[in-house]
C-alpha cells in the first residue's frame, strides 16, 4: 500500500454510506429498466470507456436473505469475473463474505439471469486475469495500491 496515494476521506463512514446508497439506486434503476439504465459504469477511468455492470445476488451470511450488488464484470467464456475491490477500502465487501459462506449466486445482465457458483481465483488465475481487469477498468490498479489486503478476483461459473 502507498499511504501517500490513498485518499484520506476513503475511510470516512460517509463514503461507505454513499457507496451503499449508490448501489441501491443503481440496482433499482437497472432492474426497473431491464438494464437500459445502470448497465454501464462511467466514473473515473471509465468516463471515456464505459465498463459493463451486472447485478450479483448472494445470500446474506447472517440474514439468509438475498443481497444484490452492482459490479463491473469481465466475461471469460461462460464465466463472469468480478472484483471485490470496494474502491480500495481496507475490508472485503459484504457480498464477497456472503459468497464465501454460500457460493451459489445469480448474475443479471440486462434481463438475463445466470445461476452460477462463485469461487475466489487461485493465485495463478488471478495473475492471468488481473491485467485484463485493469485493461477493462484502470482504477482497479489504484484501488489495489490503496489497500493492504489482496483484492479478491472472483470467478462465477455456470452450475
Amino acid at each position: 500500500m502507498d499511504p501517500d496515494k490513498r485518499p484520506p476521506q476513503l475511510d470516512s463512514p460517509v463514503v461507505t454510506r454513499v457507496m451503499k446508497l449508490g448501489s441501491r439506486a443503481n440496482t433499482a434503476l437497472y432492474r426497473a429498466s431491464g438494464g437500459r439504465l445502470g448497465s454501464k459504469w462511467r466514473v473515473g477511468a471509465a468516463f471515456a470507456k464505459p465498463v459493463p455492470v451486472c447485478l450479483l445476488t448472494t445470500i446474506g451470511r447472517k440474514s439468509g436473505r438475498p443481497r444484490t450488488a452492482p459490479l463491473l464484470y469481465l466475461r471469460r467464456g461462460a464465466d463472469f469475473v468480478v472484483v471485490a475491490s470496494q474502491g480500495g477500502l481496507a475490508h472485503h465487501p459484504a457480498w464477497y463474505l456472503n459468497l464465501q459462506a454460500n457460493p451459489q449466486v445469480t448474475i443479471e445482465v440486462g434481463r438475463d439471469r445466470h445461476e452460477l457458483t462463485a469461487r475466489t481465483a487461485a493465485a495463478a488465475e488471478r495473475a492471468e486475469l488481473w491485467p485484463r481487469l485493469v485493461e477493462l477498468y484502470a482504477d482497479f490498479d489504484a484501488y489495489d495500491a490503496w489497500t493492504d489486503r489482496e483484492i479478491p478476483v472472483v470467478i462465477c461459473e455456470p452450475r
